[in-house]
C-alpha cells in the first residue's frame, strides 16, 4: 500500500523546486487576500468569476494544462481589473502551466484548487507545505488514503482548508434548515436516509486522439495510469461543459462520488458525523444495477444509494436526500425542501433550538476564516469523510460483498483485499 510516508515524500520529490514549510501569514483585516488558480476548466471559471468580484481578494496568478484556458482566465482577469483603473490597463495576473511554479508565485496567500480528482491531492499537500491557503474542490480524494495525506499536512501548516461541498453554505439554505430540523428531533429519530446520485464509475475505455496543440496532456494525467489522450477528459479549448472524466475510475468516482460528495456530505452533517463514518458497507444482489448499496452506522442508522421507501401513493418518495425518521420525512434538494407531513417544517425554530454553523456563502467563509484562523465550514477533515463515502460506495459495488468498515483506523475489518482498493501507485514519474 502506498503510505502516507511515501506519498509525502513522492509529492515533495515531484516537485520542481524545493518547497520550504513557511510560517502561515494571515492578512490583516484590511488587506488583500492574493490568490492564485490551479485549473481553470468550467468550475474553475465559475470560482474565478466569483471571487474577481470581492473587495478583499486580488488574483494574481492561473493555471492549467491547456493554453487557451490560460489564456482565457488571463484575459478575465486582466480585463476586470483593468476596468478599475484610470488608465484602463492591468498586467498583473501572471500565468503558469506548472502548479508548482504558481506555489512559489512571490506574495501568495491561497489557491484554489479545481483540477479533476485524480489532481487534488499533490496539489494539496505541496500548497499546504508551502503555507497557501486552499479552496479545494469536491470530492477532496481520488482514494480514501489520499484524504488522511491532506488532512496531516494542512494540520501541519495550519491553514484555512475549505472543501468544496457548498450545500453547507447555499442554495438558499434548505440544506442548513434540513439539518436544524433533524438536529432539533422535528422528525423523532433518525433511522434511515436516502440519496439520489448517479451510479458508480467504470474503466476507462475510450479511444486515443491527437493531442492538441497547446494541451500539456502528460500533465493531465499526472498520478493517473497513462493513457492516450481524449477529449472527452480534456476537451479542446475553453469549454462550457462538466467533461466526462467523472465518469471513469482512472480520474474519479462515477456520478455517485460526483454529486454523492455533495449529498452525502448533507447525510453525514445531519448524522453529526463529520469525523466519522458507517461501520457496514452492503451491496445489492446485484451490483451490477449500480443502486441500491446500504450503509449501517454504529448508531443504527441506514443510508441507501438510489434506493427509495413508498408512499402512501405508491409512488417513491424521491429526491436529492431523504431523511426518514419516526415521526415524519423531510425531503431536500437544491431546488426546496418539504416534509411529510407537512407540518414539520410549519412550525419555525426558536432562539432554544440548536443550530448548525453559521455561513450563507462558501467562498465568504474560506475568506474569513483565512483572515480570523477559525475553521472553516468544511474542513479537510470534513472533506475526506465525505469523499470516503463516495469511495467506499465504488468499493462495495466494485467487490460485490459486505465490508465491515473501521471509520477510526480507516481502514477495512480483517480484510486485506478490500484494503488494497483504499489507495494506488502513482504513474512512474511521481514516485521517489
Amino acid at each position: 500500500m502506498f503510505s502516507r510516508r511515501s506519498f509525502l515524500k513522492t509529492a515533495t520529490v515531484a516537485s520542481a523546486a524545493p518547497l520550504i514549510l513557511t510560517q502561515t501569514s494571515r492578512a490583516a483585516a484590511n488587506e488583500k487576500i492574493t490568490i492564485g488558480f490551479i485549473g481553470v476548466g468550467t468550475m474553475g471559471r465559475g470560482h474565478l468569476g466569483g471571487l474577481l468580484g470581492r473587495e478583499n481578494v486580488e488574483v494574481v496568478a492561473v493555471c492549467d494544462v491547456v493554453k487557451e484556458r490560460i489564456d482565457s482566465a488571463a484575459a478575465t482577469v486582466t480585463k476586470r481589473y483593468a476596468d478599475r483603473t484610470k488608465a484602463g490597463k492591468y498586467t498583473g495576473v501572471v500565468t503558469y502551466t506548472d502548479f508548482r511554479k504558481l506555489l512559489d508565485h512571490k506574495g501568495l496567500d491561497a489557491v484554489v484548487i479545481a483540477t479533476p480528482d485524480h489532481w487534488h491531492t499533490i496539489p494539496c499537500v505541496l500548497a499546504a507545505k508551502a503555507g497557501k491557503h486552499i479552496y479545494c474542490e469536491k470530492p477532496l480524494t481520488h482514494h480514501v488514503a489520499e484524504g488522511r495525506v491532506i488532512v496531516d499536512a494542512v494540520k501541519a501548516a495550519k491553514i484555512a482548508f475549505q472543501t468544496g461541498s457548498q450545500q453547507r453554505s447555499e442554495f438558499g439554505g434548505h440544506f442548513r434548515k434540513a439539518v436544524e430540523y433533524i438536529w432539533n428531533g422535528r422528525i423523532g429519530k433518525l433511522k434511515t436516509i436516502r440519496i439520489g446520485v448517479g451510479g458508480p464509475s467504470k474503466p476507462c475505455d475510450l479511444k486515443g486522439e491527437p493531442v492538441p496543440e497547446g494541451t500539456d496532456w502528460d500533465m493531465w494525467q499526472g498520478p493517473a495510469p497513462e493513457r492516450e489522450y481524449s477529449s472527452v477528459l480534456c476537451p479542446k479549448g475553453v469549454h462550457g461543459h462538466f467533461p466526462a472524466w467523472r465518469n471513469y475510475q482512472e480520474y474519479a468516482g462515477g456520478g455517485l462520488a460526483d454529486m454523492g460528495a455533495h449529498h452525502f456530505d448533507i447525510a453525514q452533517w445531519a448524522m453529526k458525523m463529520d469525523n466519522s463514518g458507517p461501520v457496514e458497507v452492503i451491496p445489492p444482489t446485484d451490483p451490477k444495477t449500480g443502486k441500491g448499496l446500504r450503509f449501517v452506522y454504529a448508531s443504527g442508522i441506514e443510508m441507501f444509494h438510489n434506493e427509495f421507501a413508498k408512499g402512501k401513493d405508491g409512488k417513491d418518495i424521491s429526491g436529492d436526500c431523504v431523511f426518514e425518521g419516526t415521526d415524519g420525512i423531510i425531503v431536500v434538494g437544491r431546488g426546496g425542501i418539504r416534509s411529510l407531513p407537512d407540518t414539520i417544517l410549519k412550525e419555525p425554530l426558536t432562539e432554544k433550538d440548536v443550530k448548525v454553523y453559521p455561513s450563507s456563502s462558501h467562498h465568504g467563509n474560506w475568506l474569513d476564516c483565512i483572515k480570523t484562523g477559525k475553521d472553516t465550514i468544511c474542513t479537510a477533515e470534513t472533506g475526506q469523510r465525505s469523499a470516503t463515502i463516495c469511495h467506499l460506495a465504488n468499493i462495495g459495488y466494485h467487490l460485490g460483498r459486505k465490508l465491515k468498515w473501521d471509520p477510526a483506523k480507516e481502514v477495512f475489518v480483517d480484510d486485506a483485499k478490500a484494503d488494497k482498493e483504499l489507495t494506488r501507485e502513482p504513474r512512474a514519474k511521481w514516485k521517489i
